[in-house]
């Protein structure tokens, strides 16, 4: 669970309702249920003629990303890449079937089992990187729905703004329904900027940190897998694998060696 991303939702939410909960009329006032069929109704509508539908479908995945990860960190890779490479100098590559159950990320059981076939390196390097490549596009396509819902909210916000002040001015004759009226109207724009701003552009913005996130660990796995293949030393391939973490993570020997 990413908990920074609950925290910033709850704070967000948490501060507009309570201000909008200390003004004198409460929250009933800023309820409107058109309003929101608008905003909500008419940024999917946009995302609908925007992507296949499949993608669309794929909404509830791609946000629920946000939230949470199954990825392994980087050190905890290179321990088991540490482990792995200890079995394979000791007791050759087919010995690491017995390591396979212990693997739960996909990516790296896939080059594992690639590996222990006897998969040329080029051949290996060439399905990883493809695979990277892909879902490096699958992520894009996710955060460019939530882009796109946060680009039309606020449109349709407007949108909706425009229809409410034309309602507004065909009630002019009776001036008790002016103040309502326009009240209504600028709700619409005050949803949409709520959608946009606190969910959609935070929420994509969290969606890219975290595909950059997921392909260093890719390719850290297939670097690690390759060198595997070319039979390198367990230090030889930790030494290849910590240039993934930044100087302050590294151990203290290897930026000792640096020096």
């Amino acid at each position: 669970m990413d908990i920074a991303t609950v925290i910033g939702l709850v704070l967000g939410m948490g501060l507009i309702l309570s201000s909008i909960a200390m003004g004198s009329g409460g929250l009933t006032p800023f309820i409107d249920i058109p309003s929101g069929m608008i905003v909500i109704g008419g940024a999917f509508a946009a995302i609908l003629i925007s992507f296949p539908l499949k993608s669309v479908l794929s909404l509830g995945g791609i946000v629920k990303n946000c939230f949470l990860s199954s990825l392994p960190s980087t050190k905890q890779v290179i321990e088991q890449f540490n482990d792995i490479a200890a079995i394979a100098r000791r007791d050759g590559l087919l010995a690491l079937e017995n390591k396979l159950p212990e693997v739960k990320d996909r990516f790296m059981y896939r080059g594992l089992e690639m590996v222990i076939g006897g998969t040329a390196k080029e051949d290996l390097q060439s399905v990883m990187e493809t695979e990277i490549s892909y879902v490096e596009e699958r992520h894009k396509v996710g955060k460019k729905i939530i882009d796109m819902i946060g680009a039309a909210a606020p449109a349709f916000g407007m949108i909706g703004t425009l229809v409410g002040l034309v309602q507004m001015l065909g009630t002019l004759d009776d001036p008790s329904k002016i103040g309502g009226g326009m009240a209504v109207a600028l709700l619409t724009t005050l949803y949409g900027a709520v959608v946009a701003n606190l969910f959609c552009i935070p929420l994509a913005s969290k969606l890219e940190a975290r595909s950059k996130e997921e392909i260093l660990i890719r390719e850290l796995m297939l670097v690690g897998l390759l060198c595997l293949i070319e039979g390198q030393t367990p230090r030889a391939l930790q030494e290849r694998l910590i240039a993934f973490l930044s100087p302050k993570d590294r151990p203290r020997d290897e930026s000792q060696t640096a020096a």
